[in-house]
C-alpha cells in the first residue's frame, strides 16, 4: 500500500528491452530518447516501443483526473474511447482515502469539504445534505445547512458516502475502461504536434508503452511527504523512523505504544491534520484509558481575530486560525474569484499573501476537549522553532527557541514526534513535472509551481494543436487559488473543458444536454 500513498511517477529501469539496445543507466529509456526532448515517430519506432493513439491522455489517476474525465464525459461528450487514464492506482479515491485514514480522519468522519462541493457530481445537486437527510429519514442535515456557520458548525460530508458516490459515478462514465495501469515516466513534446506519454507497466518483463495524443491532461498531485529539514535531518542520522514521524505516513504503533504506557506527544502544525490527529489522541485518553501528555508547537501563534481589514478577518485563538473551508468560500465563485482572475504579478501576489494561512474548522466539541486539557494540564501548548533536536535515550530532545528574544529557550523532550507540517509541494521532486520544465518549454510562477493560463492550459508547453492542461496543487498560484479542493477540481476541469470545445476537439454543454445529462445522472444511466 505504501507505494500508493503519493502520486510521484519515477520510472524504473527492470525493463526488458529489445536486442542491440543498451539497458537505460539510471532510467527508464534508451539514451536517445532520455536525452532527447522533442521525439519522432521514427524514434520512438527505432526504440523497439509500440505507440498507442488516443485524442486525450490524462496522468495521475487520481481525484484531479477523474474529475476532469467526468467533466470530458458528461459536458464535451467525449467517447471513452477517445480518452485513457495512465495511472498507479487501482482507483481514482485510492490516494486520498489513504492520506485521509493515516491522518486520522476514517471513513465516517467528515471531511472538510461543503455540501454542494460533489466531485461525483458536476451540477452539485442534490448536494451531500439532501443526500444525507433522504439516507437517514432526518432533517438535521438541512437545518445545519441552513444556520451554518453561524448558529452551527459547517455541514461537511461523510468521507464513505463520497467514496460510494465516486464508484458510482465511475462505473456510469466508464471509468474502468479508461485506466491503464502503471508508472508514467515522462511526457515529450511530438514532431509535428502533439506529446508522447510514456507508461512503465507494473510488469518487470513488459515494455514500456508509449501513449501518442494530442493533448494531455496532468494531475499527479503532491510529489510526497514532507518533513522539515531538522525533523528529516534527525530520521537520516539516527536511522530512527519510529519515534519522529509523519502525519500523512501510518503511524498507529504510536496510539499502541501510549495504551501500553503513558507517554508525551509532542504535535507540529496547526491545520485540519494537527487537529485530526489531536482529535484522536483525546479520543485514546478518554475512551482507551491512555495517558498522555500532549506538547502542541506552533510556529505562529494565533492570539485572536486577525485579518487585512475588519470585513476580511478569520477568528483565532490559543494558537489556531480558523476557517471553515480552505479557502474562503468566495474564492471558488464570488468577488474573490472575480477578482483574482483580473489580477497578475504584484497584485496577484499580494492577494495569495492574505488568502493564505494554515487554518483549521472551528468544531465546538473539539474545542471543548482543548480547554479541559489546557486546564487540566496534559494539554499544552507552544509556540516558537524547535531546533537541536536529537535522540536520547528513547526520546526526541530538541530546544524550544521563543518568537521573541526577551523569553528564554527551553527544553523539550517527548517519546514521540508528530510532524504535521503538509505535504511536499516542490515540483521539481515529481518527475514527471521536472521533465516538462526540462523538455517540454513550462515554467514556474511566483510561487514555484507550475505557470498555467486561465484555462489551466500550461504556459509555454504547446506544441502545433497540442496542448497540455495542468489541474491539482501543481497549478496553485495562478488565477484561481482553491485549486487544491474537491470544488477548485471541479472548476478547473469545467475551464479544460470548455477551453477543448473552443478549440473545437469537444462539445461546450448548454442548458438542454445539462438538463438531460443529469436527468441520466439522477437514474444512474451511462454517460452517452
Amino acid at each position: 500500500m505504501t507505494s500508493t500513498t503519493t502520486t510521484d511517477t519515477e520510472g524504473t529501469s527492470n525493463v526488458v528491452w529489445p536486442p542491440g539496445l543498451h539497458p537505460p543507466t539510471g532510467g527508464g529509456l534508451p539514451p536517445l530518447l532520455e536525452n532527447t526532448s522533442v521525439w519522432t515517430d521514427e524514434m520512438v519506432t527505432n526504440a523497439g516501443l509500440a505507440m498507442q493513439d488516443y485524442p486525450i491522455i490524462s496522468v495521475g489517476g487520481g481525484m484531479g483526473s477523474f474529475i476532469t474525465v467526468d467533466y470530458l464525459r458528461i459536458a464535451g461528450a467525449v467517447p471513452a474511447a477517445d480518452i485513457r487514464v495512465l495511472s498507479n492506482l487501482d482507483a481514482p479515491w485510492q490516494t486520498y482515502q489513504y492520506l485521509t485514514r493515516v491522518s486520522q480522519l476514517g471513513l465516517d468522519r467528515r471531511l472538510r469539504s461543503d455540501s454542494q462541493s460533489r466531485p461525483d457530481n458536476i451540477w452539485g445537486f442534490p448536494s451531500f445534505a439532501v443526500q444525507e437527510a433522504f439516507q437517514n429519514r432526518s432533517l438535521k442535515p438541512l437545518t445545519q445547512v441552513l444556520i451554518e456557520p453561524v448558529f452551527a458548525d459547517f455541514y461537511t460530508p461523510v468521507l464513505n458516502d463520497m467514496i460510494r458516490n465516486l464508484r458510482r459515478e465511475a462505473d456510469r462514465i466508464g471509468y474502468w475502461d479508461m485506466l491503464v495501469r502503471g508508472q508514467v515516466y515522462t511526457i515529450r513534446p511530438r514532431a509535428g504536434g502533439g506529446y508522447f506519454t510514456v507508461l512503465t507497466p507494473f510488469d518487470d518483463n513488459a515494455m514500456p508503452q508509449v501513449f501518442r495524443s494530442r493533448d494531455v491532461h496532468v494531475a499527479v498531485g503532491y510529489p510526497g511527504v514532507r518533513f522539515l529539514p531538522d525533523l528529516q535531518q534527525l530520521r537520516e542520522e539516527s536511522n530512527d523512523y519510529h519515534h519522529v514521524v509523519n502525519g500523512y505516513e501510518n503511524h498507529e504503533h504510536v496510539y499502541a505504544s501510549l495504551r501500553r504506557r503513558p507517554g508525551t506527544v509532542l504535535v507540529r502544525g496547526s491545520g485540519i491534520t494537527a487537529s485530526a490527529i489531536l482529535q484522536r489522541l483525546i479520543t485514546e485518553m478518554y475512551c482507551k484509558n491512555a495517558h498522555t501528555q500532549i506538547l502542541h508547537l506552533f510556529r505562529n501563534y494565533t492570539r485572536g481575530a486577525h485579518g487585512p481589514h475588519p470585513w476580511s478577518r478569520r477568528p483565532g485563538g490559543h494558537g489556531w486560525a480558523y476557517q471553515g473551508f480552505n479557502y474562503p468560500k468566495s474564492s471558488w465563485g464570488g468577488q474573490l474569484k472575480a477578482r483574482m482572475r483580473r489580477l497578475d504579478g504584484p497584485d496577484l501576489a499580494d492577494a495569495y499573501d492574505q488568502i493564505e494561512g494554515t487554518t483549521t474548522p472551528l468544531r465546538a466539541m473539539w474545542q471543548y476537549y482543548l480547554r479541559e486539557g489546557r486546564r487540566a494540564g496534559w494539554y499544552q501548548p507552544l509556540a516558537g522553532m524547535l531546533g537541536n533536536l536529537r535522540l536520547e535515550g528513547g526520546m526526541v530532545h530538541g530546544t524550544l527557541k521563543p518568537p521573541t528574544p526577551d523569553q528564554p529557550e527551553q527544553e523539550v523532550q517527548a517519546d514521540y514526534v508528530i510532524d504535521c507540517t503538509g505535504l511536499e509541494p516542490d515540483v521539481t521532486k515529481h518527475k514527471v513535472l521536472n521533465d516538462l520544465l526540462t523538455h517540454a518549454g513550462a515554467r514556474r510562477n511566483w510561487l514555484g509551481r507550475l505557470d498555467v493560463e486561465r484555462t489551466f492550459e500550461l504556459r509555454g508547453a504547446d506544441n502545433g494543436t497540442g496542448r497540455i492542461y495542468v489541474t491539482g496543487t501543481a497549478s496553485y498560484g495562478g488565477n484561481f487559488p482553491g485549486v487544491d479542493t474537491f470544488l477548485g477540481l471541479q472548476i478547473s476541469a469545467q475551464e479544460v473543458a470548455d477551453d477543448l470545445a473552443y478549440r473545437g476537439y469537444a462539445r461546450k454543454m448548454g442548458p438542454l444536454r445539462s438538463s438531460a445529462q443529469w436527468l441520466r445522472w439522477a437514474r444512474g444511466a451511462q454517460v452517452k
